[in-house]
This record gives C-alpha cells, sequence and structure tokens, in this order.
C-alpha cells in the first residue's frame, strides 16, 4: 500500500489487523471499519486475539511510528467520529479509511492487483512522497575542485557542510578535505592515498571525527567534530584519537563545530582545554580553550 520500509514490520502488521477488526481465522473480506483508541481499542485487540503483549509505553511509538504514517498515507482517519477533538483528548480515536478498506478486502482475490493500483493512483505512495521530499532536502557540499557531494538531509549534515565551505576557507585556507561522513553512508568522502601517506590507518574511518582537513605545507591536521546532540572533543574523545593517530606525525588540532550558540551552551563543561570551538552563526570566529595559545597543534 505504499507505505516506507520503517512500517513494514510486525506491530504496524498488528495495528493494521486490529483496525480491520480482522482475527487470526477470519477472511480479509470480513474486515470492517471501527473507531479504536490505542490503548483500549487497538492493543486491547492485539493482545485478545493475537496473544501479543505491548508494553504501555509503546503507546507512542506506535501513535508516531505507526498512525501517523497510516494517515498520511491514507489508510486510516483520524478522529472521524469526532473530527474536531482537541488534540490530546483521550477520546482520540483512528478508523480504516473507506478506500483502504475495500481493498484491502479484496486481498488475495483474482482482483487485489487491479484494487491496489487504483488505491495508490488515487492516494499515491507514502513511500515515495518521503522519498522525493528527502531528495528535495539533501544537503549540498561543494568541495574546492567544484564537485559536489549531496550529503543526507539533518542539522548535523548542514553543520557539516558549513565547516567545509565555511570554516576551512577562513582558518584552513590552502588545505584539503581528506574525510567526511554521512549520516546515511559513513565514508562519503575518503582520500584513501592521502590519509595513508601520513599515517592514519584507512581500514577504520569510524574512529574519525566527522571532518578530517590537511594542510600539506604546515603539516597540520584539522579534527573536526559536528555536534548537534552530543560528542564534543571531550577529554575521553582526545585520548582515543591520539591513540588511534598514534602513528600520524602531523600537528593535530581538535576542534569542535556547533550549529549554534545556544547548542555550545549545551557541551562547555564537556569541551577539553587545549581544543578550539567554531560557531556555524559565527562563522568569522573561534573560541580558543587553549590559554595563551592561538589556532595551532597541541
Amino acid at each position: 500500500m505504499g507505505l516506507p520500509d520503517a512500517q513494514q514490520n510486525e506491530i504496524s502488521g498488528y495495528t493494521l489487523l486490529a483496525l480491520c477488526s480482522i482475527k487470526e481465522k477470519d477472511k480479509w473480506a470480513k474486515a470492517t471499519k471501527q473507531s479504536k483508541g490505542v490503548s483500549k481499542g487497538i492493543m486491547s485487540f492485539i493482545s485478545l486475539n493475537y496473544q501479543k503483549e505491548y508494553a504501555p509505553n509503546t503507546r507512542e511509538t506506535l501513535r508516531r511510528q505507526v498512525l501517523h504514517q497510516f494517515i498520511q498515507a491514507g489508510i486510516v482517519d483520524y478522529n472521524p467520529d469526532i473530527p474536531d477533538l482537541p488534540v490530546n483528548s483521550p477520546r482520540a480515536h483512528y478508523a480504516i479509511s473507506e478506500l483502504a478498506l475495500e481493498t484491502i478486502k479484496l486481498f488475495r482475490t483474482r482482483k487485489w492487483k487491479e484494487a491496489i493500483k487504483a488505491f495508490k493512483a488515487q492516494i499515491g505512495g507514502l513511500k515515495d512522497r518521503y522519498s522525493k521530499d528527502r531528495e528535495m532536502s539533501r544537503v549540498p557540499l561543494k568541495l574546492a575542485n567544484g564537485e559536489i557531494l549531496m550529503l543526507s538531509p539533518g542539522k548535523h549534515n548542514e553543520v557539516q557542510a558549513a565547516i567545509v565551505e565555511e570554516f576551512a576557507s577562513r582558518f584552513a585556507q590552502g588545505s584539503i578535505l581528506l574525510y567526511v561522513g554521512d549520516t546515511e553512508k559513513k565514508n562519503l568522502h575518503v582520500q584513501k592515498e592521502k590519509l595513508e601517506q601520513i599515517g592514519i590507518p584507512i581500514t577504520e574511518h569510524s574512529k574519525l571525527p566527522d571532518v578530517v582537513i590537511y594542510d600539506e605545507a604546515k603539516n597540520w591536521l584539522y579534527l573536526i567534530e559536528a555536534v548537534t546532540s552530543h560528542g564534543p572533543m571531550s577529554p575521553k574523545r582526545i585520548l582515543e584519537l591520539e591513540d588511534f593517530l598514534r602513528n600520524c606525525s602531523a600537528g593535530k588540532i581538535f576542534i569542535t563545530a556547533f550549529l549554534d550558540f545556544a547548542e555550545f551552551k549545551k557541551h562547555t563543561n564537556d569541551i577539553a582545554w587545549d581544543t578550539e570551538v567554531w560557531i556555524m552563526d559565527f562563522p568569522e570566529h573561534m573560541i580558543h580553550f587553549n590559554g595563551d595559545r592561538f589556532l595551532g597543534p597541541r
């Protein structure tokens, strides 16, 4: 019915059966429409008829990761009996849509292929819509050679793109990008030969920070973590990197990059001394956690 992979799972299947009031030995043609709440309706039906028990705190998961997508896909109607219910009303309920119900009744019949084709034509596949939206919201990252990498959507990758385009152009001029990861593809851009030349193991990219930039003239290595929720250059992280890079002779500069000042303030207690901070909202400035020295290797 055009749902994304994230809804191709057990809890989604049981939820659909509950919304159609189909018991284990029922035929699909017996599917019916009956409004149900989450706990006393859907979860109770699953427990009673399929002996599958979900913990009470699963309610939010079911709402956010199953029912929300069912509504977007035209499979379920939200509060069809009382459309003007407040958002957080305890009387909130869900029902299979008329079009989905008539389609589901034809499952495992000769008319199924035609029915599902008609359903998708009228509603449109949520999977396709999600995919198109995701492609449109990708973050472009322009490299010095003109090549453009398309990072997956999200604040983390927005910061990574800004590191390469904004930070490097101001504070690491003439340097080359050796590595940048992506939330979908860890090794999106890797200069394997150069990494190997300066003594960095090329089989353990996962230990590298988010962005690695190298100034060959100065023999400086910029090791940069992009932080949007966790993981600044803490004392523990510094020790890990120093051990990992023990065979690299380049001077190492440890930098934490943040989206904005508010995110920076959340992590100030964890940032190690003798490291640098760069904030995307203030690209011309650096914050030095290194006493009497400015930007340079430890």
